[in-house]
């Protein structure tokens, strides 16, 4: 696991085991914020040793950008903080979260120990939090997942972007249109580093590019499977059409952007014949 110093006060873990996940940690004056846990026990006790130990009040807040496995395991070993999300995260993890626990732990030991946590700070749109001369701006982000929300720490220009920003935007499950209007509101942040969900930190320079380019990314993969749809090719034809011909790197997260490529070209197939059959309906 890596762990990289962003500012004075803010560290980011990034995960050795899966996907380069990433979480945060924020000192301040009255104690401790944590943006996200890690997927895996190992690596989540690490990542609250550490916490603790930067001040003596320890953890005071936790706050899970979504529900996803990979962003909301370790919840259950911060016993000390209040957990702070979205009200559709703790909806989501409510309805989904039990059934997939069980399914992970069923094909991973390691995750044997994990129990679910749910949030009881929650709130609908936006949340300001301020502790300790910080402030941290919470905002709704859907695209990803409807339940995403991104962490603004407004005097050190870092913000926790979950995965509304990674590698590749990955939309298995979320909304091209909301992702890309969340793509175009962080434009207008004024930031000196974003947290990707996964993936390395950005700096200052990188930001715009970036951004640029996963909303360029979205308009070519709408466009091209939106071309093949209407000229009748199979879902397979897709397999052709690989990461670099959209604009993006496949060498990054280790090779698996690659995979998550493809799977949004067949999210986006099925979405759009399903929608085409039910106008023709």
């Amino acid at each position: 696991m890596l762990r990289e110093r962003v500012s004075d006060d803010i560290y980011v873990f990034t995960s050795g085991l899966y996907a380069q996940v990433t979480a945060g940690v924020i000192r301040t004056r009255e104690g401790v914020v944590v943006v996200d846990t890690l997927p895996f026990p190992r690596e989540s006790r690490q990542l609250a040793a550490f916490a603790q130990r930067l001040h003596p009040r320890g953890v005071r807040y936790v706050i899970l950008t979504h529900s996803h496995a990979d962003h909301v395991y370790g919840s259950y070993l911060f016993t000390g903080a209040e957990l702070i999300a979205h009200q559709r995260c703790r909806e989501m993890i409510q309805r989904y979260g039990e059934a997939a626990l069980a399914e992970a732990k069923a094909q991973t030991a390691e995750l044997a120990e994990v129990r679910l946590r749910l949030p009881t700070l929650l709130f609908e749109g936006e949340l300001t939090l301020r502790l300790g001369g910080k402030t941290l701006h919470l905002a709704q982000s859907p695209g990803h997942s409807p339940d995403v929300i991104t962490v603004h720490v407004k005097e050190e220009k870092v913000l926790f972007a979950s995965d509304t920003v990674m590698p590749v935007p990955y939309l298995v499950g979320g909304n091209l249109a909301e992702m890309r209007h969340s793509l175009r509101a962080l434009r207008n942040l004024p930031l000196e580093n974003i947290v990707q969900g996964h993936g390395p930190v950005l700096l200052r320079g990188e930001i715009a590019e970036t951004l640029d380019s996963s909303i360029l990314y979205l308009d070519k993969i709408e466009q091209l499977v939106q071309e093949h749809v209407a000229a009748g090719k199979p879902r397979s034809s897709l397999a052709q059409v690989d990461i670099e011909t959209c604009g993006k790197s496949r060498v990054l997260l280790g090779g698996l952007v690659q995979r998550l490529h493809q799977a949004n070209l067949l999210y986006l197939y099925d979405a759009m014949v399903a929608e085409k059959a039910a106008q023709a309906a």
